[in-house]
């Protein structure tokens, strides 16, 4: 934990404080805006928020910049990034006009998009924006009957998809917390079901892992499903003393190393300037510790019960 507090990141130093020791760090909030990871973040903003024509453009649109601005708590006082969050909300809302494919009575939805962008519109103060209503109604409108949501078209209804549904669960509750929306609750109640009958990542007729990547850990994890982000998720809904979140926060536990941190198991992204998904953060390479999943897997295990106290 001391290396964390030691991160030339002010938000890391922030988040710790608050989400780890408990502490109220309101003095060094405004320093968040200025650390290394959300300066990286805001170069090159236009005039209508965005950074370029895609803003779903991986990693570098404005969509995904806005996620982890949400991520670090960047203030919404910050005109920079309300500016992103205005353009993310824009886009999103202005794509439900399309309204998503129904086959077999099923809406056939990449809904982790608009999940994320909802929960991190929310955190960034934009709850009560009526796009912001209309678009945790698309999302409850959308829900599988299992409790998730899913895109493939030949699926058969029988299961959603792990990947769409844990950041659509995060939006809703996010969007539920601040709104008071007991409908939105609901449904992420419901998402979160659907990961802990399956105690996160076990087939249940087996209970061999579903999908051997979900147990490595990765910082960004961006649309993809694995036990951290999960956990992480459950934790802000105060579900990780589940006992059927056990499994998978044994898995956290066994990942950690001698000194205490969390490594990164893999990335998603690539360096700045790489033809393809490059980042314009450097989060920590594959093999190295890394702060921000030692981070989040301090704040899962906290919110568990498992986290000593010496």
């Amino acid at each position: 934990m001391g290396w964390l507090l030691r991160s030339d990141e002010p938000a890391i130093r922030v988040l710790v404080r608050r989400d780890v020791l408990g502490e109220s760090p309101d003095a060094d909030v405004e320093q968040v805006s200025s650390g290394p990871m959300v300066s990286a973040l805001l170069p090159g903003q236009q005039s209508d928020g965005g950074f370029g024509r895609d803003p779903y453009r991986k990693w570098t649109g404005v969509h995904w910049r806005l996620i982890s601005l949400a991520e670090l708590g960047v203030p919404p006082s910050d005109p920079r990034v309300s500016a992103a969050a205005e353009r993310v909300l824009a886009w999103i809302t202005h794509g439900l006009r399309r309204g998503p494919t129904v086959i077999d009575n099923l809406a056939r939805a990449h809904a982790s998009v608009q999940g994320n962008a909802l929960g991190a519109c929310c955190r960034l103060g934009l709850a009560g924006d009526p796009r912001a209503q209309r678009l945790a109604e698309s999302l409850i409108s959308w829900q599988w009957p299992d409790g998730g949501w899913n895109c493939d078209l030949e699926a058969t209804g029988s299961r959603s998809s792990f990947h769409e549904s844990l950041g659509t669960a995060w939006g809703l509750y996010e969007y539920g917390q601040a709104t008071g929306d007991h409908a939105a609750r609901d449904a992420a109640a419901r998402a979160a079901e659907l990961f802990l009958e399956h105690r996160l990542f076990r087939q249940l007729h087996t209970g061999d892992p579903i999908n051997p990547l979900w147990l490595k850990l990765r910082y960004p994890s961006y649309w993809h499903y694995d036990i951290l982000q999960a956990l992480l998720v459950l934790s802000r809904m105060g579900l990780t003393r589940d006992p059927r979140a056990s499994d998978a926060l044994d898995e956290l536990e066994h990942r950690r190393l001698p000194d205490g941190r969390w490594p990164a198991q893999g990335q998603w992204w690539r360096p700045a300037g790489h033809p393809v998904t490059p980042d314009v953060v450097e989060w920590g390479r594959s093999g190295e510790p890394n702060p921000m999943i030692t981070l989040n897997a301090l704040r899962v295990l906290r919110a568990a019960g498992r986290l000593d106290s010496s």
